[in-house]
């Protein structure tokens, strides 16, 4: 473990000097291939008004004006907005560490850093949802409040409805992971904990529902985001088919992880394919798991290359609000104009957390998945898992002052390693991975009915 922590540190050292001079988040957000529209200055207003905007306070006293009246302007009024190179240095919330913790070791018998740092990465992507969720709560509006409290409910539903299916139907792996935990660490060795304690169970699944609930809720508004700028980012590109293909991919990337972990139509199929009268095994079980994982690694980068076009579309809703404005009588104040167009490049980083959150966070879930539940990448050959029953053999007293120390640290250990097994890291991650891609692709299809149909009625 020595040489993970030194690693580590120089990793951590050299992180932090390069981060102000070459960081991914800023090379991707902020390299200026991204443009924003600027709002028209005060004196292109107040022409588009047939007013002449006073230099100074003089010439508003010499007018007989005392202070600044509020300026109205037509909604029909011709102003073109300009538009410059985004270079926002503050998007920079996408750290390094979240790129270097995508490459965890390789599981051995001592611990593995990697899992820190991606465990780091997932909870910092639920801390980064659950603020934004915490402001839409203390906005003055109720909307966005009782949107997230109907998905929290309506996801709460769908988690129990998903445990409550067998496994033949969904394969997480929960029920022979939790079966197993405690096994080898005195009892019936065939049930564990599971069977010793009747709440045991219960008390798993209510956890599990409520972390998918809260879930559910922090991912409704990114899905809603997602699907809105998946349409207008398919309108900007009506003439780029190759963009249109990654887009529609990156859309659908959700779904496709999904229907991974539907045992019928994926490893079942894959494991006895129809060919004719006979059935063929294309893949054996360990290779369908190093399939899977090839699979969700593939589709999040797919939807990373998808991220400057949905920032793109989201920047251009200013003109379309220009142009709905226009298509209204009367006049709107100069003030709201600015506001508006302001407000939606200020708001970009919150939208470049609802999309790239999402993916970071399946990611580091599939991750942890690969790492901690003894699977391979199938690229080298793996020395085999040590099982946990292994860890559990009687520790021989050892001499010395640090002796009984040891002794206790090592039973600990094992203690801990009966109870958090591969098994029972394997389902867990199965399901939090299966449940982050069926979030969203639940979010982003009622987005995409209610921008398509709701919204423009």
């Amino acid at each position: 473990m020595g040489v993970q922590v030194v690693v580590t540190l120089l990793a951590a050292s050299l992180m932090h000097k390069l981060a102000p001079h070459c960081s991914f988040a800023r090379w991707l957000l902020c390299n200026g291939s991204l443009y924003r529209y600027k709002h028209p200055t005060d004196e292109e207003l107040c022409a588009l008004a047939g007013k002449q905007r006073p230099k100074n306070k003089r010439d508003r006293r010499m007018n007989g004006v005392s202070e600044d009246k509020p300026l109205w302007v037509p909604r029909g009024h011709r102003a073109a907005l300009g538009h410059r190179p985004h270079h926002r240095a503050g998007t920079r919330w996408v750290s390094p560490q979240d790129t270097l913790s995508d490459l965890p070791g390789i599981p051995a018998r001592e611990t593995n850093l990697g899992v820190l740092w991606c465990l780091l990465s997932v909870v910092f992507c639920v801390k980064v949802f659950s603020t934004v969720m915490r402001h839409y709560f203390r906005s003055q509006e109720g909307g966005e409040r009782s949107v997230c409290l109907s998905f929290a409910f309506f996801f709460l539903l769908l988690a129990m409805g998903a445990l409550v299916l067998r496994e033949e139907l969904l394969e997480f792996g929960l029920e022979p992971g939790a079966c197993r935990t405690g096994t080898g660490w005195g009892g019936d060795s065939g049930q564990g904990w599971w069977g010793q304690l009747p709440l045991a169970r219960l008390a798993f699944k209510l956890g599990l529902v409520a972390l998918s609930s809260f879930l559910g809720a922090c991912l409704t508004f990114p899905g809603l985001r997602l699907a809105q700028t998946h349409l207008d980012a398919l309108r900007m590109a009506q003439d780029r088919p190759l963009t249109q293909l990654l887009l529609h991919v990156g859309f659908v990337a959700p779904l496709l992880v999904v229907l991974l972990w539907v045992r019928p139509l994926a490893r079942d199929f894959l494991l006895q394919a129809p060919l004719g009268k006979h059935r063929v095994q294309l893949l054996s079980d360990s290779s369908f798991d190093t399939f899977r994982l090839w699979a969700v690694v593939a589709l999040s980068l797919l939807r990373l290359l998808g991220t400057r076009p949905h920032l793109q579309a989201y920047l251009a809703l200013a003109e379309r609000w220009v142009q709905r404005m226009r298509r209204g009588a009367g006049r709107v104040p100069a003030l709201e104009i600015q506001q508006q167009i302001t407000r939606i490049y200020c708001y970009v980083s919150v939208v470049s957390l609802q999309y790239l959150g999402p993916v970071i966070l399946t990611l580091h879930s599939a991750l942890l998945l690969k790492t901690l539940g003894h699977h391979s990448w199938g690229l080298y050959p793996e020395p085999p898992p040590v099982s946990p029953a292994a860890a559990v053999s009687p520790v021989s007293p050892a001499g010395g002052p640090g002796g009984d120390a040891q002794a206790a640290a090592q039973e600990i250990s094992a203690l801990l390693g009966c109870i958090f097994t591969p098994l029972l890291f394997r389902g867990f991650f199965s399901f939090l991975t299966w449940w982050v891609a069926t979030c969203q692709l639940v979010t982003s299809l009622f987005g995409l009915y209610f921008h398509q149909y709701l919204a423009a009625s």
